[in-house]
C-alpha cells in the first residue's frame, strides 16, 4: 500500500502545479506594466520546475503499482488502459505548459486570457474523469 500512498502524495502534488499554473497564464496575458511580466515569468519558471519531479514521481510510481499489482490482470483492465492514456494526455498537457511558459519567458505570446481560462479546465475534467475510473473500476 505504500507505492499507492507515494503515488497519491506525488499525484496530488503534481495537481496543485496543474491547477495553479495555468491559472498564472491567466494573469499574465491580462498583465501590462513590465514588472508584473517579468514577476510572472519567474512565478511560471519555478512553478514549473518545481512540479515536473512530481509528474514524474506519480508516473513512476503509477508503473511500479501496475508492474507489482496489476501486470496478471494487466489485458483484463480497460478501465486501467483508458486511465493510462488520461495520464498520458496530462504528461502531454504538462509539457504544453512548458511550451506556453517559454513563449511568455520571450515575450511572445498571441493568446488571450479567455483561452488560458478554457485551457485552465483540462486538468479538472481529466483528474475527475481518472478518479472515477480508479475508484469504480467500470469496464
Amino acid at each position: 500500500m505504500w507505492l499507492k500512498a507515494f503515488h497519491l502524495f506525488f499525484m496530488t502534488a503534481w495537481f496543485a502545479g496543474l491547477f495553479y499554473l495555468p491559472r498564472l497564464f491567466v494573469y499574465h496575458a491580462m498583465t501590462d506594466d513590465a514588472a508584473g511580466h517579468e514577476r510572472f515569468k519567474i512565478m511560471e519558471r519555478k512553478l514549473y520546475y518545481f512540479v515536473t519531479p512530481w509528474m514524474i514521481l506519480t508516473v513512476v510510481f503509477g508503473l511500479w503499482m501496475i508492474y507489482d499489482y496489476a501486470w496478471a490482470a494487466w489485458g483484463h483492465m480497460l478501465w486501467l488502459h483508458i486511465k493510462i492514456t488520461l495520464v498520458a494526455l496530462l504528461v502531454i498537457y504538462h509539457l504544453w505548459c512548458g511550451r506556453i511558459m517559454k513563449t511568455f519567458a520571450r515575450d511572445d505570446n498571441k493568446r488571450s486570457d479567455r483561452w488560458f481560462r478554457w485551457f485552465n479546465e483540462a486538468p479538472v475534467v481529466i483528474l475527475l474523469a481518472i478518479i472515477y475510473l480508479a475508484s469504480m473500476k467500470p469496464f
